[in-house]
């Protein structure tokens, strides 16, 4: 049996070798296409939604987020922060570690009366590892279908992620034989409808209209803003929705119809046929498509 100090010393090793390991995923590499293409727009809000359906994840939305108040300002963050995490270089690492230093301090009780933090390993992994399932599923609509290779490939870089973020080896199943029956456990004893997976998915909840872009069409949206916030909330739980593994989706307890799954594989030929004609410009968020010619240069 291993004494305590020598386990001690063997998981610092362990957690030092996963740190000098938090670089980006390659460029050229699957996330390197995929992360920073518009489409990843549409595959947050599922990802989001079954991050916050985690009893303990939604409780510390709920308790310490401040995304009722300041919602565009917060996504901008999170979509920020994504693109750091593939496209940022040096700059991966240093995201991540203010990720966890801005987690230190949300902690609490969550609705099954459980003690919870936000940087417990099962919380923090959870988070994590919603990107893989939702990213899979949705190329399936926006993109051409992933190989099993392709598969095993953004598994592995998922898990580079998942380094930057500060989540150690251990606290990430390391192949995808090991992840599907995580995931599913996870799934069976863990999620549900939490209160803010209810808001995230809801068409009755108010939300102020854009407060950053250009002065005049901040202007014409606010004037705007009565007539097409109903119809953007059911688009957005529409996507939501649809986009959600279904697995998902069933844990969660949100419905779906045959006529909306025609919908949806409606829209996805229409995405996926008229997006990669689009120039880069018009394709990629502008973090990635600097990052997307900074390398072209540095290849030349």
């Amino acid at each position: 049996m291993n004494h305590p100090a020598d386990a001690r010393e063997q998981r610092a090793a362990h957690d030092k070798s996963d740190s000098a390991d938090a670089s980006p995923p390659p460029p050229g590499g699957i996330l390197w296409n995929i992360a920073g293409d518009i489409r990843m727009l549409l595959m947050l809000p599922p990802a989001l939604t079954m991050q916050v359906a985690h009893p303990a994840v939604g409780a510390g939305v709920d308790e310490h987020s401040v995304f009722r108040t300041d919602p565009w300002g917060r996504g901008e963050r999170s979509i920020r922060s994504v693109l750091l995490w593939v496209y940022g270089g040096d700059e991966a690492a240093a995201e991540g570690r203010r990720l966890r230093v801005l987690h230190r301090t949300i902690q609490g009780t969550d609705t099954r009366g459980r003690r919870y933090h936000a940087l417990m390993p099962e919380n923090y992994a959870w988070v994590h590892a919603t990107g893989f399932p939702v990213y899979r599923h949705a190329q399936q609509y926006l993109g051409r279908p992933f190989t099993e290779a392709q598969e095993r490939q953004l598994y592995a870089e998922w898990l580079q992620v998942g380094r930057i973020l500060g989540i150690h080896d251990r606290d990430m199943p390391q192949t995808l034989e090991e992840f599907w029956p995580h995931y599913r456990k996870v799934l069976a004893e863990e999620i549900e409808l939490t209160g803010v997976a209810a808001e995230l998915t809801a068409v009755d909840k108010t939300v102020p209209p854009p407060d950053r872009g250009p002065a005049a069409l901040r202007l014409l949206l606010r004037a705007l803003w009565p007539v097409l916030v109903p119809p953007l909330a059911r688009f957005r739980r529409f996507v939501t929705i649809g986009l959600m593994p279904p697995d998902a989706r069933e844990a969660i307890g949100l419905p779906w119809t045959g006529t909306q799954e025609r919908r949806l594989r409606r829209l996805g030929r229409v995405v996926r046929t008229v997006v990669p004609l689009l120039p880069e410009r018009l394709r990629y968020l502008p973090a990635a498509r600097r990052a997307r010619a900074r390398h072209r240069a540095a290849g030349r």
